[in-house]
């Protein structure tokens, strides 16, 4: 069975990571789909994004990165994926979740969404949380994997 997880991953997380290493476990192939907006310029560009992503998810033989554009529905079509992964931090999470799930089924009645949870000490970390932090000069780098923290601090460098 292939599944879909979605997302910005701007940047990764290790929460991002457990999500997928537990997809990983549960399905025969999944695609991490960072999925581009044209509107939106985000703090790695994409193709960055999807080669942090491999290298961050290296160790995964099933996995594939890539990018996408349009709707995850017809990514998931196009893919030959019947399942879209979406990890739930908290509970603020859930209504939009909800929402986009209930949407998707509207669109692919074939294709299902299913909410993993990460592990505990990684349920409040968000991309957001670790741009503000490291844009301030904090200690980012125990929240993602060693290649975006990488990437993160010549980022930063440049900017300076």
């Amino acid at each position: 069975m292939v599944a879909v997880y979605p997302g910005s991953f701007d940047p990764v997380t290790n929460g991002h990571v457990d999500i997928v290493e537990r997809s990983a476990r549960i399905f025969d192939r999944v695609i991490v789909a960072v999925g581009q907006h044209p509107s939106k310029s985000g703090f790695f560009p994409a193709l960055e994004r999807v080669r942090l992503l491999s290298e961050s998810l290296a160790h995964l033989p099933n996995i594939e990165c890539t990018s996408f554009t349009g709707l995850v529905v017809r990514f998931c079509r196009e893919q030959g994926a019947s399942v879209i992964v979406r990890g739930i931090r908290a509970i603020s999470d859930f209504e939009a979740e909800f929402q986009m799930g209930q949407a998707n089924r509207q669109l692919a009645p074939g294709v299902e969404t299913v909410f993993l949870f990460p592990e505990p000490n990684e349920q409040f970390i968000s991309s957001s949380l670790i741009k503000e932090i490291a844009s301030h000069g904090g200690a980012f780098e125990q929240y993602v994997p060693d290649p975006v923290a990488v990437a993160m601090k010549a980022r930063y460098a440049e900017q300076d």
